[in-house]
């Protein structure tokens, strides 16, 4: 699958359109370097809306799965990465749902495939592409949707396994990868940032509502321990974004500030280093700190 020469770099996600949104100006930074990016999707986004009103038409929503994989393949072109499905079903997302809710979801949901068996194709595929890195969501999925909280769990759980012979004995030789990390992208010093810039422009900010709630409880920029520079890269984020058109309203939230503001204002995207197999030094600037 891979020239074993270079370094590689695994994002695991729960649908077609988070690679985009999650870490893609990262990933964009890393394949024009020549390192190998493969994502790795765990579900086809079947339950999904159309959250653009442009594309909310009857042949969309009644082709959704075939219309969301062609999505996924203009983005990864875009982005110029490889990308693997792991082909679990969408568990959707009722109204009120978190993990201790006690709300049922469908039985084929990827979030109720016991995690010791939703693992094992994602320990097959770290064993075959040999990542270096790996990245994924934190303990509560980035947010409390199913599919990103079970995302997390098989991410952890494979992470730990790949590297043991003892662990999935029919899924191919074992491989360590050595450095694991969670996504941050909506921490309150980013928000915070954004928001003044857009204000100092006299622009009206799309935060200004979670600024005047003044809500951080759930705020984990204490725990960013990595800020990846790609503010050139964000062109190329923003077009693999657009690519998932069911998903993203050009017109609409993700791009209400002006690219410009975003490269000068918050020109990094963040992460938290949660295993390292190798001494690193922190705060880092770079995934692959350690491994150059």
């Amino acid at each position: 699958m891979t020239n074993r020469s270079t370094l590689r770099l695994m994002c695991v996600h729960a649908h077609p359109d988070d690679e985009s949104s999650k870490g893609a100006g990262t990933m964009a930074r890393y394949v024009r370097e020549g390192i190998e990016v493969l994502v790795v999707t765990c579900t086809g986004g079947e339950r999904g809306d159309v959250l653009n009103p442009k594309m909310d038409r009857p042949e969309i929503q009644e082709n959704l799965p075939r219309v969301r994989s062609e999505e996924m393949a203009r983005a990864r072109e875009i982005l110029g990465v490889q990308q693997h499905w792991l082909g679990f079903t969408d568990s959707g997302l009722p109204d009120g749902w978190l993990p201790d809710s006690g709300i049922d979801l469908p039985q084929d949901a990827f979030y109720l495939v016991p995690t010791e068996q939703a693992a094992a194709p994602l320990v097959e595929v770290m064993r075959s592409f040999k990542p270096h890195v790996v990245t994924t969501y934190d303990e509560e999925g980035g947010y409390p949707h199913p599919d990103h909280v079970k995302t997390h769990e098989i991410s952890v759980a494979a992470f730990a396994a790949a590297g043991d012979p003892a662990k999935y004995v029919d899924r191919g030789e074992p491989w360590q990868p050595l450095k694991l990390y969670y996504n941050h992208g909506f921490g309150k010093a980013r928000i915070e940032a954004l928001h003044y810039a857009m204000v100092d422009a006299g622009l009206e900010s799309p935060y200004k509502d979670w600024m005047d709630a003044g809500d951080w409880t759930r705020d984990k920029s204490e725990r960013v321990t990595t800020r990846v520079e790609c503010a050139e890269y964000f062109e190329i984020r923003d077009a693999a974004l657009k690519a998932h058109a069911t998903q993203v309203d050009p017109d609409g939230f993700w791009f209400a500030v002006p690219r410009a503001i975003q490269e000068k204002a918050w020109p990094t995207e963040d992460y938290e280093l949660v295993e390292s197999r190798i001494d690193t030094r922190l705060p880092e600037d770079d995934l692959f700190a350690g491994l150059r």
